[in-house]
């Protein structure tokens, strides 16, 4: 997919410049003393999938977090994850986030991707994504879908939702009618009463019960991991100094992440500002929001390999997907963004 035939997919915005384009508030600005230990640096411009607008991009101007960096950095908006990882694949981004997903649809597909970092929820009881009903709907139990119609985003972290979902009771694909629609269809649809269900996401599961819909199932464990992933462009992993330059573009994601969860009125004005909602339902959702960046470990992948096996058996995809072979750890033995001192 080039760059620039993806505008229906993503929307490139705003280089930041080293030491460039922050707010006057720029509490991590010259965290870092890459700046100039690494003058090689400089020749790179790193582009970040922002997924759904997670606050990356609104984050990065609020602390400053790369206003010190040799190299530039770019954001590109995805509206879910799929073509975030397809765009990783093909090299026309170099780090993104996704759910847990994406990288097994894409690995089905095409590689030219690595999973390279976990995002963990820093409330693991709090679901950040769920699968809901209208309001004044009849059905009470995940039994109940049988012969429904479900909106789902398809190879979206929704889309193993419903799926797990369906077989902790028994169910499967064909006993109900799975409608793959992108997000803003899927609200048109669900808003409109065209299915009876949707397995979508925060911010979008908040603002529709906050509006009279009931969630059915939350997306906790055993049915739904509540980590994300962050994956990594080949072409960028590949070449030692640009690998290394982007581990620190990654710890800087992470520093801003970290700052956002000490300070939640930062987060919400940043989450408010790229979904386009209004404050208080980007606060309803954001404990959803609110994680911790790590190494990815043994059980991650053996969590993810499940899951990619669960998708082969009932037919989501047509190809065995081996998770290790695309598991490629950028941060070191440790790291944890929970933990780390800011400024």
């Amino acid at each position: 997919m080039p760059l620039v035939g993806a505008v229906g997919l993503f929307a490139l915005t705003g280089t930041l410049a080293a030491c460039g384009a922050s707010s006057q508030a720029a509490p991590l600005s010259k965290s870092s003393g890459s700046a100039s230990a690494h003058p090689e640096w400089s020749k790179y411009t790193f582009t970040i999938g922002d997924n759904g607008g997670d606050g990356s991009q609104a984050l990065a101007k609020i602390t400053g977090a790369f206003d010190d960096a040799p190299y530039k950095v770019r954001f590109a908006r995805f509206t879910y994850g799929p073509p975030l990882v397809q765009a990783a694949a093909s090299g026309d981004i170099d780090l993104g986030a996704v759910g847990d997903v994406p990288p097994i649809t894409g690995a089905a597909k095409e590689y030219g991707f690595k999973i390279v970092a976990v995002n963990r929820s820093l409330t693991p009881t709090q679901s950040n994504e769920n699968i809901i009903v209208p309001k004044g709907s009849g059905l009470k139990t995940l039994a109940d879908l049988k012969g429904k119609k479900i909106a789902v985003p398809q190879g979206s972290s929704a889309h193993g939702l419903i799926l797990n979902a369906l077989r902790s009771v028994g169910l499967g694909p064909k006993d109900v009618h799975l409608v793959f629609l992108d997000p803003a269809a899927g609200a048109t649809a669900f808003n409109t009463g065209k299915v009876d269900a949707w397995s979508i996401w925060n911010p979008q599961s908040a603002i529709a019960v906050r509006n009279g819909a009931r969630i059915l199932a939350k997306g906790l464990p055993p049915i739904d991991q509540t980590s994300s992933y962050y994956i990594a462009s080949e072409k960028s992993l590949g070449d030692k100094t640009k690998r290394a330059a982007l581990t620190d573009v990654l710890q800087r994601l992470a520093r801003e992440f970290a700052y956002a969860v000490r300070h939640e009125d930062k987060y919400v004005q940043a989450l408010s500002e790229e979904e386009g909602i209004p404050p208080a339902d980007a606060k309803a959702s954001l404990k959803a929001f609110e994680t911790r960046v790590t190494p990815i470990g043994k059980p991650d992948i053996a969590a993810e390999q499940k899951l990619a096996d669960a998708f082969l058996q009932a037919g989501q995809i047509t190809k065995k997907v081996d998770v290790p072979s695309i598991t490629d750890n950028l941060l070191p033995s440790g790291y944890d963004s929970s933990k780390l001192t800011l400024g």
